[in-house]
């Protein structure tokens, strides 16, 4: 099965398909299946727009409303995860995952399917250390917090996600896992990257949340965005010829232990801001392990009686942006998705929009957006986190990324280097570290012999280029999942920051090849 991956697609569905197209005339066959890292934005209107985190000027339609109302269908299956420049009240309709316009399917908050026999999870946003155990309180209308909040990745899909235990065949993240520049070639990304230095040699770049994910699933490939930069550290080419179930039908299917997983879990959702760790096995729970048994993975087989097809259901719930009639003045609205109330009533589960407008009612947790001609470059619309650990978005600069502030404003502003970190802040309490470290116990630290240096001259770890899916392995011989472990609260920020000018970068005009998907 060809399979062809796109990192930040930022709405240009009309070229990806056309280089797709393009692909299939100089290849060897027709590609099977697309699938999209992130920055998507399934844009249906101008309500749309307004919900998606990125300054007005970079508020562009661009072409996925035609593929929404019907006028045009993907030619490929497209499966995606939300990245942080989203329409962000589309995907908060589909908490679950469902599609967003006729074989364009979203992999939800967290998520996986199976197409073809291949088996494809996916976990979407960034990570942010502040927001990270909080629940998912964050609906329309948008406040200048929650506009940026929504994206950030919350500790219950990495808890669910840590419940599989059954391979993985590729996974999708947006932004990358924690040290795993170390894998492939950290000369060429630091000359093409300079600005990612510091922080890969203080092993500070990506999200340590994804860097769990890694080390407990193990996929065969996995596939991130974010940083505009290609960067092979398992495979090198974005068209990908991967093993597939000759005998498997030829849609997409549910994966039966993540709907286990997911129903074993309906009781942890949380839509309050409140802040809350995971169960474990510390004697404060009476339950940790939410796995699948094979009990529970035919029980819920005999609930969708043995039928695992994700049903082709859907349907249009907000207008579709017209050209000729613009509506500027659209109103924003909580949506509940008729595809997430089908499948959260033949699962039962919650469906947690449900659950959040009820809440909304009762406590008015949601305040309303009112659109401001610029965006803070805050990126979470929020004090400075307690926890001294969150380096994950654009630690640096990056010129080609879309930052939240606007070029044109006074010369003398400045942020620094680490974009969410731009006052100061005391150091956390031992007691807040150790808490927030549990979360990451299993978080695997790169030893300091691997760390970059200004003369690193090596392209992976033992010197040599790697043939796609070819295993990694440490100097000694052993596996690269054998290093040693070491809690995140061991890490420390560096004592000076370099202060530098704010700056965008329009990457929606013509790409260079480096970031062509």
């Amino acid at each position: 099965m060809r399979v062809a991956v796109a990192g930040c697609c930022h709405g240009e569905l009309d070229k990806i398909y056309e280089t797709l197209a393009l692909a299939e005339r100089r290849g060897p066959g027709p590609i099977d299946l697309l699938l999209c890292c992130g920055d998507f934005q399934a844009v249906r209107n101008e309500a749309d727009l307004r919900c998606m985190a990125v300054p007005p000027k970079y508020r562009h339609m661009q072409t996925f409303y035609r593929y929404y109302s019907g006028e045009k269908k993907a030619p490929v299956l497209t499966i995606f995860i939300g990245g942080n420049h989203e329409a962000s009240n589309h995907l908060q309709e589909l908490p679950y995952g469902g599609w967003v316009a006729p074989n364009i399917y979203y992999l939800g908050l967290a998520g996986v399917v199976k197409y073809r026999g291949v088996r494809i999870g996916g976990i979407s946003g960034i990570f942010k250390s502040h927001d990270y155990r909080k629940g998912h309180f964050e609906c329309p209308p948008y406040n200048p917090a929650t506009i940026r909040s929504i994206y950030h990745v919350r500790n219950i899909e990495v808890y669910k996600l840590k419940q599989l235990k059954q391979p993985m065949d590729i996974f999708l993240s947006h932004d990358w896992p924690r040290g795993i520049y170390h894998y492939g070639n950290k000369k060429q990304l630091l000359k093409t990257k300079s600005f990612f230095r510091q922080e890969v040699e203080n092993n500070t770049l990506g999200s340590p949340a994804a860097s769990e994910l890694l080390e407990h699933l193990k996929p065969t490939y996995w596939f991130s965005a974010h940083l505009h930069v290609k960067f092979a550290a398992l495979m090198q080419h974005q068209v990908i010829e991967i093993d597939h179930d000759p005998n498997a039908p030829e849609y997409l299917e549910y994966d039966i232990e993540w709907l286990t997983v997911l129903r074993a879990t309906n009781d942890l959702i949380n839509v309050t801001e409140r802040l809350w760790n995971m169960p474990e096995n510390n004697g404060l729970h009476t339950r940790w392990d939410y796995s699948a048994t094979e009990e529970a993975m035919n029980k819920v087989l005999e609930i969708l009686n043995h039928d695992l097809k994700v049903p082709c259901n859907f349907s249009i719930t907000a207008a579709c942006y017209d050209p000729s009639r613009p509506q500027t003045q659209m109103q924003l609205v909580h949506r509940i998705n008729p595809q997430t109330t089908e499948f959260c009533a033949q699962l039962g589960i919650t469906d947690m929009n449900v659950r959040l407008q009820k809440a909304k009612e009762e406590h008015n947790l949601c305040g309303e957006y009112e659109e401001q001609d610029d965006v803070e470059s805050n990126d979470s619309g929020e004090d400075r986190s307690e926890y001294n650990t969150d380096t994950s978005a654009l630690s640096s600069i990056n010129p080609d990324e879309i930052m939240l502030d606007e070029e044109e404003e006074d010369e003398d502003s400045i942020i620094s280097t680490r974009s969410d970190m731009n006052t100061p802040s005391a150091e956390p309490s031992s007691d807040q570290a150790s808490d927030f470290s549990a979360s990451f116990s299993d978080v695997r630290i790169l030893p300091g012999s691997m760390i970059v240096s200004s003369d690193d001259t090596l392209g992976s770890p033992d010197g040599r280029e790697r043939n796609p899916g070819e295993a990694l392995e440490s100097g000694d011989g052993k596996d690269l999942t054998e290093l040693p472990s070491k809690r995140l609260s061991d890490e420390h920020e560096p004592e000076q920051r370099k202060k530098i000018k704010r700056r965008n970068q329009a990457i929606y005009a013509a790409v260079d090849d480096d970031d062509a998907a």
